[in-house]
């Protein structure tokens, strides 16, 4: 993938930022991270008591981390809501995960590395390269 004058700047996602496109100068390579979460009894006491916009606190969090939220949702289930989060590595993600469960307000903090479904094939033929030995194999 030749990139043009233009996109220099740009932020690569999935497939763009792949070996096809080996880093020049000036783009940055973003990874996404869904963040599956479960709060505290007494966190959910406090946000009855009073009523904020979460998702407002949480866009800023990533910000300050050098990202952004794409999404974030509260549910039904085991976990109370999650959140897609666009950071620029592992390193990162970790660090807003420090932030975020240091704080005490978490039952649940997973974090998961998404994957685009365009970069599954290249994985599968990558994967068909490498040998595996099952124990008592």
């Amino acid at each position: 993938m030749a990139l043009k004058p233009e996109k220099v700047g740009a932020i690569l996602t999935g497939s763009a930022r792949s070996e096809r496109c080996p880093g020049p100068l000036g783009v940055v390579a973003v990874t996404k991270y869904l963040v599956l979460f479960g709060l505290t009894g007494e966190t959910m006491r406090r946000f009855v008591a009073k009523p904020s916009d979460r998702a407002a606190v949480v866009r800023e969090l990533a910000e300050s981390a050098g990202g952004s939220l794409e999404s974030y949702y509260w549910m039904f289930g085991q976990y109370d809501g999650a959140g897609v989060f666009v950071l620029p590595d592992s390193h990162t993600m970790a660090a807003v995960s420090l932030a975020a469960t240091s704080s005490g307000a978490f039952t649940r903090f997973e974090t998961h590395e998404l994957i685009e479904s365009g970069d599954l094939a290249a994985i599968a033929e990558r994967a068909r390269g490498i040998a595996y030995q099952p124990p008592g194999a």
